[in-house]
């Protein structure tokens, strides 16, 4: 099975672009919702409780886990590939969200704006995929405290979140009026794509992650048959909280259909 790990909801909105594009891919799901948000703590505790993350989704049984998750992607995704897995699960793999978005930026812009968690753009982890791929991109980025907050609470359509986003906008497009793309950096900004794009000119492209994160595993599943050949292709599909077991509308609202989620 492909094991997928978040914080919180908000990798359920790359989980449904990943079954979309693969749906015979068996996957299992843990969301982190007792410790949620991650975009607040230290390194330390994000790369802490991502670890531990992988660790059940490898003994699920995932040769391959996706860290659906700014946040953990930028401050754990390379110690665990370096240090963790060739010592302790050399034979698996965990890729992040942060390359195949950059990536996509990279092919398709040269000036481009980032909103994201306080702990994404201090990890300037865009920033450095972005100038590894494409040296001369101008890179804009804007922190987004407490508008995870709000999301994961279900208050997106509150005055409150709205007015959080009209200020994230205007002050985005204060460091750089010639954008042409931006990226909504944490998998939790779908649910408010649409008031960005009504806060951000229309001639600058408002991207979220999860299909352009499904589109690059599908491309990776292709250039790794020794990978893919692992994963159970039964459509088999199990979400895990490490909140009490609960189902919840707004879960729901970020996948696109009712789920069902077991205590982890």
């Amino acid at each position: 099975m492909l094991g997928v790990f978040d914080s919180g909801f908000g990798g359920l909105t790359v989980l449904k672009p990943i079954h979309e594009r693969l749906p015979r891919l068996s996957t299992i799901y843990l969301g982190d919702n007792a410790r949620a948000p991650y975009g607040v703590r230290s390194q330390e505790e994000i790369f802490h409780f991502t670890l531990q993350g992988v660790r059940f989704l490898f003994e699920a049984g995932c040769p391959l886990v996706i860290l659906a998750c700014n946040t953990a992607s930028s401050q754990a995704l390379r110690k665990i590939q370096q240090e963790i897995l060739p010592r302790e699960f050399p034979d698996r793999r965990v890729l992040g969200v942060i390359r195949p978005a950059a990536e996509y930026l990279a092919e398709n812009s040269r000036r481009v704006g980032i909103l994201a968690t306080p702990a994404t753009v201090s990890s300037q982890a865009y920033v450095h995929e972005l100038q590894k791929l494409c040296p001369d991109m101008l890179v804009s980025q804007l922190a987004c405290p407490g508008l995870t907050d709000l999301i994961e609470s279900g208050r997106q359509d509150t005055p409150e979140c709205k007015q959080l986003i009209a200020r994230f906008a205007q002050e985005l497009l204060a460091k750089d009026q010639m954008m042409e793309q931006v990226l909504l950096a944490c998998t939790h900004y779908p649910l408010v794509w649409l008031p960005f794009r009504k806060a951000i000119p229309g001639v600058i492209d408002v991207l979220s992650q999860g299909d352009l994160v499904a589109r690059s595993l599908k491309a990776y599943l292709l250039r790794h048959p020794e990978i893919d050949g692992q994963l159970e292709k039964k459509s088999q599909k199990t979400f895990f909280t490490t909140q009490d077991q609960y189902i919840s509308k707004l879960a729901s609202m970020f996948y696109g259909s009712t789920i069902e989620f077991q205590k982890a």
